[in-house]
């Protein structure tokens, strides 16, 4: 009953109160108490609309400019206490071998992977200022939100900054995971990269699926493999939004972009969570995959021209014939 309400356990909404507690007692909305504050939020969360779903619940009656006042207080509080505990990229040596070692064991594995990456849309209210950046290629007012993902689906980076307007592959080229993948790169980490779909562009640290290739050819069963490896980022988005329905595509975020952007990223919080204690018994929405591909963006146009483009070409290359050439 507890986790059909709030989508996580009793002992993390305890977790919650106490790491929490400290900041959200200093507000006191309302006279709620920590824990009512939280409750509220993870509701709202839960269901993704206001007086019925939240205000009216016999636990928590509250009203809707109370529970708007609770998730904005417990949003940003999850941002600034616990987003870069539970959301981290693997940077050490030792996390991103231990990275590697769960895409090569995988159902679907792909040797070198670290995470999958995609964008998924997140409906907004329009927003006041620059309301046509947040306009999508469908016409609705979106955040572009970027996730890397591993085959467990914890989510490892989230970017919720961006407005709908934005292709995939604009936010990955200013993504400061771009920036640490090129890095380690150029300091001579070598067999490490990212899997994404065609939204983006081949690069060194960032393998994309190959063209019109024939039935199996090295290069066919290439891609047979990194698109099978890399649809855990599409599961992801169908559990994440089937979980927290305020992200849903039948939802749309009353908030203006900032903090619907954090309303986000606490639920990546909170799905991680979910994660570590096991909680994995909400089944994925395909509705929401569907809807993910028809709003996905369109493949890039890939630039021969363009830095590194050659060499990554090169990297591809090689590992197309290390991998499968001696299947």
């Amino acid at each position: 009953m507890f986790i059909n309400l709030y989508r996580v356990s009793p002992e993390i909404a305890m977790d919650l109160i106490d790491i929490l507690e400290p900041r959200l007692q200093r507000q006191r909305i309302d006279g709620l108490s920590t824990e009512h504050q939280i409750l509220t939020a993870l509701r709202f969360y839960a269901v993704g609309c206001y007086q019925r779903a939240i205000g009216e619940q016999w636990d928590i009656a509250v009203s809707q400019p109370t529970v708007s006042r609770c998730v904005r207080a417990v949003t940003n509080t999850i941002n600034d206490v616990l987003l870069r505990r539970w959301v981290r990229f693997p940077m050490t040596d030792i996390e991103r071998f231990a990275a590697k070692e769960k895409f090569r064991t995988a159902p679907q594995p792909f040797m070198g992977a670290i995470g999958a990456i995609d964008c998924t849309h997140i409906s907004i209210l329009a927003p006041r200022q620059h309301e046509e950046a947040y306009v999508n290629h469908w016409g609705d007012h979106t955040l572009n939100v970027q996730a890397i993902c591993d085959p467990e689906l914890k989510i490892l980076n989230v970017n919720a900054r961006y407005p709908g307007a934005r292709h995939d592959a604009y936010i990955w080229s200013n993504s400061p995971v771009r920036r640490i993948m090129e890095r380690r790169y150029n300091n001579g980490e070598r067999n490490t990269w990212l899997i994404s779909d065609d939204g983006y562009g081949l690069e060194p640290w960032l393998f994309t699926p190959l063209k019109h290739e024939i039935p199996g050819s090295l290069r066919y069963q290439y891609n047979e493999d990194l698109c099978s490896a890399r649809s855990c980022v599409e599961r992801l988005f169908g559990v994440w939004k089937a979980v927290f329905r305020c992200l849903s595509a039948q939802r749309q975020l009353m908030y203006e972009p900032d903090i619907a952007g954090k309303i986000v990223n606490a639920c990546a919080v909170l799905h991680n969570m979910r994660i570590a204690h096991r909680l994995q018994d909400i089944e994925v929405d395909e509705q929401e995959i569907l809807h993910h591909i028809q709003m996905n963006d369109r493949a890039v146009r890939q630039d021969e021209a363009l830095p590194g483009r050659a060499i990554a070409i090169r990297i591809q290359d090689n590992f197309i014939a290390r991998q499968y050439g001696r299947m």
